[in-house]
């Protein structure tokens, strides 16, 4: 290998990333089926996914990065403690997705890729060098890049697996006009900075993670329908979860793990050096108390999750997610909090208060639904109100 890139494992190291690997950027062969997977509706509500202007990009990089020719991607582990079974089974708690217990990734690892960028064209003074740094947010297929980039493979969870690593890892990218050739690289060299690769394996005949998800996102392996997954559900789904799908979404408040979690790969997983990522408030972090979630005003929710990933949705869908839970834990003790949400001025919060406290049931969730019926004039809430 070049000495260039000698110098650039040792430099991602020191800026704090875990893995990196380069590939040359070009369209991922992975695009004729990401198109099917949109032209089938399965990204649900993220219209952005399916623009023309962002297929075009991805179809072409240069309309991100005129003459760009290399993708360097790295990868940083975010995986931190294991939850006791006490906390993760339960069901007064909200469950919170391993990445999003800790610091906003897109604070961490931005800063690090402009600096890993800003090296980079040091490095060659007398070139006009361009760079592009993203985080998943660029109109690339960043998973198949850092694929044919070396730092794993995909599994049939559609999750990038590092065969020594697992999954649990944040991916970014530094697109550049510098060639690969400047490197002396063979395309898809890699390092995870600290032990070898071992060839490249696959999931096999293993179907865990199809088997494990709860609400059947996965209608054939290596393909997800976002519109049945927890994580979009509570996440990217602007509006009001299909009532058939609730029940299984158990206690989770945002995001899922559970197909990552069941994954043989991640048995060797460890936890990560970066600290930012550790629960910020212990175990309130990982899976807070529901009745905590209900309460929450905006001035609460916005100092509460001030630098965590959560406050992109805000507090309106947090509290919503929080009733749905509320209403699979099925203990009268959430009622006083559903009731209270029965006067939000939200539609889509009274609406989602008024199934939970029809999964709890008892006098006093009764009393409350009647109250609501004699003033409710929302279409939505009055068709939760009727079981639709």
């Amino acid at each position: 290998m070049g000495e260039l890139w000698q110098v650039l494992e040792q430099k991602a190291r020191l800026v704090g990333f875990d893995m990196v690997g380069v590939v040359t950027a070009v369209p991922s062969p992975n695009l004729h089926a990401y198109q099917r997977w949109i032209d089938a509706e399965m990204h649900g509500q993220m219209g952005y996914l399916a623009r023309p202007d962002r297929l075009a990009r991805r179809q072409d990089l240069n309309h991100i990065l005129p003459g760009v020719q290399t993708i360097i991607c790295v990868g940083l582990m975010y995986s931190t403690l294991p939850v006791p079974p006490t906390i993760a089974s339960d069901p007064s708690r909200g469950r919170i997705s391993n990445y999003a217990w800790g610091v906003d990734y897109h604070e961490v690892m931005p800063p690090r890729l402009e600096e890993l960028a800003a090296w980079l064209k040091a490095q060659q003074p007398a070139s006009d060098i361009a760079t592009k740094v993203y985080v998943d947010t660029g109109a690339i297929l960043e998973r198949d890049h850092a694929a044919a980039a070396g730092l794993g493979f995909t599994g049939k969870n559609t999750m990038l697996i590092a065969p020594q690593r697992g999954s649990f890892f944040f991916l970014g990218e530094i697109l550049t006009t510098l060639e690969i050739r400047d490197w002396r690289l063979e395309i898809g060299s890699v390092s995870n900075l600290q032990s070898p690769i071992s060839p490249m394996p696959t999931c096999g005949i293993c179907r865990r993670c199809l088997d494990a998800c709860p609400t059947n996102a996965f209608p054939e392996p290596y393909v997800l329908d976002a519109r049945r997954c927890i994580s979009y559900l509570t996440i990217e789904l602007k509006g009001w979860i299909p009532r058939e799908l609730r029940p299984f979404m158990h206690n989770w408040v945002y995001g899922c793990d559970i197909c990552q979690v069941v994954c043989p790969f991640n048995r060797f997983s460890q936890p990560t050096q970066e600290i930012a990522f550790y629960p910020q408030q212990e175990w309130d972090s990982v899976a807070p108390p529901l009745l905590d979630l209900l309460t929450l005003d905006d001035a609460g929710f916005a100092e509460r999750f001030a630098h965590s990933p959560i406050r992109r949705i805000k507090r309106t869908r947090l509290v919503r997610n929080a009733c749905v839970a509320a209403g699979n834990w099925g203990s009268e003790t959430a009622v006083p909090a559903l009731s209270h949400l029965l006067t939000d001025p939200e539609p889509i919060l009274r609406g989602h208060a008024v199934w939970a406290l029809q999964q709890i049931g008892g006098a006093a969730a009764q009393s409350a639904l009647a109250d609501l019926r004699e003033r409710e004039q929302d279409g939505a809430v009055l068709a939760e109100l009727n079981g639709r």
